[in-house]
């Protein structure tokens, strides 16, 4: 029996081991070790026969705790006077030392305490042979059965590669229910969740663990001691930051053949190790933030045939040293912010490419013609750079192409002729380019070609015959071009249409009457044509139309009955055509129906009361029509109900009561009609009516006192006969006008407001004398006073000034101009200068005065451009979005200004980082983050065209007297854009220091992705309380702050603003749910981040009970 001697301090003591596998105690870091081995050879000849070194220990107590001891050993030993006690039961292991107690783990050993004058090896011949002494005697008498169970616990013994998956683990952050089933004492993991063994030698060859939450650096040092792993995927976690941590450990993975790291949160330059890997194939690394150039050694990869870099943030150029890795297949380098630069012509080179991927990665200049000769590419995407020129003739020989995407780009000249002949094309972006001349004839002769993209170019003539014989033909899309003449009248007679969009063109002549025979139509979309004749009956065989657009047309005619009831369709717009007859009752079958737009047709008959069946009825729009008979009662059913609009029509009877449903209404215009009785009271309990039009009816009775509560933007009861008192909130010059022609108002234009007026003149005269007499005395005196200099000019300029009123105004442009005074600045920005003016009548607005065009010459139409902005902006409705009460230019100067709504208490911003954030509790926080969510999402998904706000920050969203958000400066630098028309304007309206989302760097370009990241930053802010740069930061801005100190300090009381303490006991979890939200936006990576809509229900739900995790789908697509 061999013995060793195990030190630990100062004290020491003789012990015998007994063990048959040494793989167990392989993951220990204990002192060096001697422990025997039953059977066998020696490992080393310089051992005693039956002993062989393990690995170095760091503690003897780290042996000791790890022993599994099957029975009651030998007490103290006399000669070190330490007692020793071992205990083992079926589920657990004691070992008591000098009172002492130690936690145990399961190995395979056995501890036996030998004679005080034991040799080395006395006994080398037997591990079996030892004779108990007097001083064992208290040891069990029977050992060869324990030995037997030791022999049985040593044969389930973890093999050497279940160790090292275990160290992986370890140096993972793995979540408590993952990996459960990863056991140490499994003989082997190859039943492991994740884990792929080669059946004959149980070796690990693959392991797959996506999206279970793993988190920490890449374990390569583990993972690289497996000899035969092959494949790894630990896709969609959060590894990072690292994906070397040990130096060169990652290029020990010699057998590596797929290497996949995508949307994780790996950072810093790819490393050089990669390419070392002699057998791999298959590296994706998408979706991390990774930086810096692609480095040189990626040019040596020997067999790599698939490189995955899309979206992250690789910089320097497009490398063309990729050319020279002859056995690539797919390379995906999309969404990068590589610097300007062409594509590498090298590129053509590469014989066996299949894919070929460089969407979004800032290219410019023409598109090389040696990309004709990649005979084998089956996908080609260079969409969303800043390509230039015609597109080569050359690209038409890619003869293997299933989809060539060109879009976004600066593309021009025509359409080569040629991609007719490509037999497997299925799919052909062009749209959003420059190009022109007329679509190609030969273009729909591609036999397999199913999506054709064409759309946003500057492209002629009629749409080719050809298109009607396409057979495979799903999806046409070719709106907001200049094509002309009609459209084939086989159209969709032989192709499984799906999508047809041919609108914002000058096409003429009829729908094609079989444009829906095949059954599959989902959209059809043909407004802002020409088209003429009737609306064809077909369309009523189309079971799965959503979406159909005929808007601003010809079409006359009635609406064939089954198209008013088709059940899947969401949007019905018709209006601005000459459509006769009526709304069909049929209409109670469209279940999924949404927006039902027919305004300015010439239907008549009632509103069918069928249409209270609609339950998804968000909007009803049909005013100027011939409408007639009172509204049918079923309408006060519609919950979703957002907008009614009738004006203009024929109908009659009574307003609606029982209207208690109508929660989500914020506009109704019944205007110009023949209404009778009285106002419903109910109107004043609708939360979010912000629009109320009534006039031109027959309405009596009083103005019910409950419409105080409304906040409106519109108010017009004008031109009814209405009496009695008004309420006290409405009986102000600000709305005069909403109550003219109702003689029997007392508090009206007869009563008292009159004479208020009347007075209010009266003084103003007077006070506007004395005061011209003053100003020409001072000015008669003080020439030079600069000031009245000032004046002098404005007022001298005052007959050059317009005013564009978007509600009831009770002041004039010149009240506004005389408050344009230094002393009564609040801000400046980016976009302007912000005054505070207080009106005559003792009302305050706010005019942002923007800042003039520096560009030189203005543009041809920017006066045109600016107004047609404005009036956009003009007619936003909504409560969380400041009121733009009218704006004011002057034709002699470049000078705009933009009258809002006044905000008491300033901006989040001013509030947020001052001594007022007393002000700011987490339900205020928590109320501004929701309501600032819902305008946005506003400007974004319910605004026609969609608004991006292009500047939104903690500073461009006002408070309320009530503390509740308003968005500020909405399409104020899209304004700015307009009047400066060059691009030196996108210098100022590129957003602001901190708030700016990555991808502008190399694009350049503001969407709806760019505004989600900002408010994510305004979400930080709200729940750390720090501007979103801070000297605190170092290099770093809010969100990488943010990320760094939970990820060092581990918890979110890290980052939460200390003025919330009170708060975080009891709104903990809203508040980090709140955070996550707020990185959810602020993600580096666009295709992450949610819609603003998504947002809204994100932050609803904080407060909901037992909300599951949200989690962000979408992948690129394969």
């Amino acid at each position: 029996m061999c013995s060793a001697v195990l030190c630990r301090g100062e004290r020491k003591r003789r012990v015998t081991v007994v063990s048959t596998t040494t793989s167990a105690l392989e993951q220990l870091s204990c002192q060096p070790l001697v422990l025997c081995r039953v059977g066998g050879p020696p490992p080393s000849p310089s051992l005693p026969p039956c002993c062989f070194p393990l690995l170095s220990l760091s503690a003897v107590q780290c042996w000791v705790a790890s022993l599994p001891i099957l029975s009651s050993l030998l007490p103290a030993s006399s000669a070190s006077g330490q007692a020793i006690s071992i205990t083992t039961t079926t589920t657990t292991t004691t070992i008591r030392e000098a009172g002492r107690r130690q936690p145990t783990i399961p190995f395979p050993f056995f501890l036996h305490r030998p004679r005080a004058d034991a040799d080395a090896c006395s006994a080398p011949t037997s591990t079996l042979s030892h004779q108990p002494t007097a001083s064992t005697m208290a040891a069990p008498t029977s050992f060869l059965p324990i030995l037997f169970l030791l022999l049985a616990n040593a044969a389930r013994a973890l093999n050497q590669d279940g160790v090292h998956l275990l160290n992986a683990k370890r140096a993972l952050t793995v979540p408590p229910d993952a990996l459960a089933d990863w056991n140490a004492s499994d003989a082997t993991p190859c039943a492991w969740t994740g884990v792929t063994c080669d059946a004959a030698t149980a070796a690990v060859t693959d392991l797959s663990l996506p999206n279970l939450n793993l988190a920490g650096s890449f374990p390569a040092a583990a993972l690289c001691r497996l000899p035969r792993l092959r494949s790894v995927d630990l896709s969609t976690n959060y590894i990072g930051p690292d994906l070397d941590p040990a130096p060169a450990a990652l290029a020990r993975c010699a057998a590596l053949q797929y290497l996949d790291l995508s949307m994780n949160s790996l950072v810093g330059p790819l490393p050089d190790a990669l390419a070392h890997l002699p057998d791999l194939l298959y590296l994706r690394l998408d979706s991390n933030n990774f930086s810096g150039p692609i480095p040189d050694s990626f040019a040596r990869f020997k067999k790599l045939q698939s490189l995955s870099l899309v979206y992250n943030l690789l910089g320097g150029d497009l490398p063309p040293f990729l050319g020279a890795v002859s056995t690539l297949r797919e390379l995906n380098l999309s969404y990068n912010p590589f610097a300007p630069g062409p594509v590498p012509a090298a590129l053509g080179g590469l014989s066996d490419l299949r894919v070929l991927w460089l969407a979004g990665c800032n290219l410019v200049g023409p598109i090389p013609p040696s990309l004709g000769r990649l005979t084998n590419l089956t996908d080609l995407d260079l969409s969303t750079n800043g390509l230039t020129g015609p597109i080569p003739p050359e690209i038409t020989g890619l003869t293997s192409a299933l989809q060539i995407e060109l879009y976004n780009n600066s593309l021009t000249g025509p359409i080569p002729r040629g991609f007719g002949t490509l037999k497997e094309l299925r799919a052909i972006d062009l749209a959003m380019n420059r190009l022109d001349g007329a679509i190609p004839e030969d273009l729909f002769h591609a036999p397999r070609l199913e999506t054709a993209h064409l759309y946003s170019n500057k492209l002629t003539g009629p749409v080719p015959d050809s298109v009607a014989t396409a057979p495979s033909l799903v999806e046409l899309r070719i709106f907001a071009n200049s094509l002309n003449g009609s459209l084939p009248a086989d159209l969709g007679k032989n192709a499984p249409l799906v999508c047809l969009d041919v609108s914002d063109n000058a096409i003429s002549g009829e729908i094609p009457p079989g444009v829906c025979d095949r059954g599959e139509l989902e959209e059809l979309l043909m407004l802002d044509n020409q088209l003429s004749g009737r609306i064809p009956e077909g369309l009523a065989r189309c079971r799965r139309l959503r979406r159909v657009r005929l808007s601003n047309n010809r079409l006359a005619g009635d609406v064939p009955d089954a198209v008013w009831g088709l059940p899947h369709m969401s949007l019905l717009e018709l209006n601005d055509n000459q459509l006769t007859g009526e709304i069909s009752p049929v209409i109670a079958g469209a279940a999924n129906l949404s927006k039902l737009v027919l305004s300015n047709n010439r239907l008549t008959g009632s509103i069918p009361s069928e249409i209270g069946s609609v339950s998804e009825l968000y909007e009803l729009s049909a005013d100027g029509n011939l409408l007639s008979g009172p509204l049918p009662g079923s309408l006060g059913d519609l919950a979703e109900l957002g907008r009614l609009v009738l004006r203009n029509n024929s109908l009659s009877g009574q307003l609606l009561r029982g209207i208690q449903s109508w929660r989500k209404l914020s506009e109704l215009n019944l205007a110009d009609n023949g209404f009778s009785g009285s106002i419903p009271p109910e109107l004043g309990d609708l939360p979010v009516l912000n629009y109320l039009d009534l006039s031109g009816n027959e309405l009596t009775g009083e103005v019910p006192m409950q419409l105080e509560n409304l906040k409106l933007n519109e108010f017009n009861v004008s031109d009814n006969q209405l009496r009695g008192p008004l309420p006290p909130q409405y009986a102000t010059e600000t709305y005069r006008n909403s109550f003219l022609g109702n003689p029997g108002l007392c508090g009206g234009s007869e009563g008292r407001s009159r004479n208020r007026f009347a007075w209010t003149w009266m003084m103003r005269s007077i006070f506007i004398s004395a005061g011209v007499i003053l100003v020409a005395g001072v000015a008669w005196f003080y020439r030079r006073y600069r000031s009245f200099s000032r004046k002098s000019k404005l007022r001298a300029d005052r007959s050059k000034w317009t005013l564009t009123s978007f509600h009831k105004l009770s002041f004039s442009e010149y009240e506004i101009l005389d408050c344009l005074d230094e002393d009564n600045v609040i801000g400046s920005g980016a976009s302007g200068k912000v005054y505070k003016a207080v009106l005559s009548n003792g009302e305050v607005v706010a005019v942002k005065k923007l800042w003039s065009s520096t560009a030189g010459k203005k543009p041809a139409g920017a006066d045109s451009s600016f107004e047609a902005e404005v009036r956009t902006l003009g007619k936003i409705r909504h409560k969380n979005i400041v009121k733009l009460w009218c704006s004011c230019s002057c034709s002699c100067k470049e000078c705009k200004l933009l009258v809002y709504e006044y905000m008491p208490n300033g901006s989040l911003g001013d509030v947020l980082h001052s001594g007022k954030a007393g002000l700011l509790d987490w339900a205020t926080r928590y109320k501004v983050a929701v309501g600032a969510a819902e305008g946005l999402s506003y400007l974004h998904h319910d605004c026609v065209p969609a608004i991006v706000h292009r500047d939104v920050k903690s500073n461009n969203i006002l408070l309320d007297a009530d503390l509740s958000a308003r968005v500020a400066d909405f399409g104020v630098a899209k304004v700015v854009e307009t009047q400066g028309g060059t691009g030196k304007s996108m210098s100022v309206i590129a957003g602001s220091c901190g708030y700016i989302a990555p991808e502008y760097a190399y694009t350049l370009r503001v969407n709806e992705k760019s505004d989600t990241y900002s408010f994510g930053v305004v979400l930080l802010e709200l729940v750390t309380g720090k501007p979103p740069v801070d000297p605190e930061f170092g290099e770093k801005d809010l969100v990488k702050w943010v990320c760094s100190t939970m990820e060092e300090q581990k918890g979110v009381e890290h980052v939460v603003d200390s003025r919330l303490e009170l708060d975080m006991a009891a709104f903990k979890e809203e508040i980090v749910r709140v955070l996550n939200i707020g990185l959810l936006c602020a993600s580096s990576l666009p295709i992450n981040r949610p819609a603003m809509r998504r947002v809204v229900k994100m932050l609803q739900e904080v407060r909901a009970v037992d909300r599951p995790d949200e989690r962000v789908e979408g992948r690129l697509k394969p």
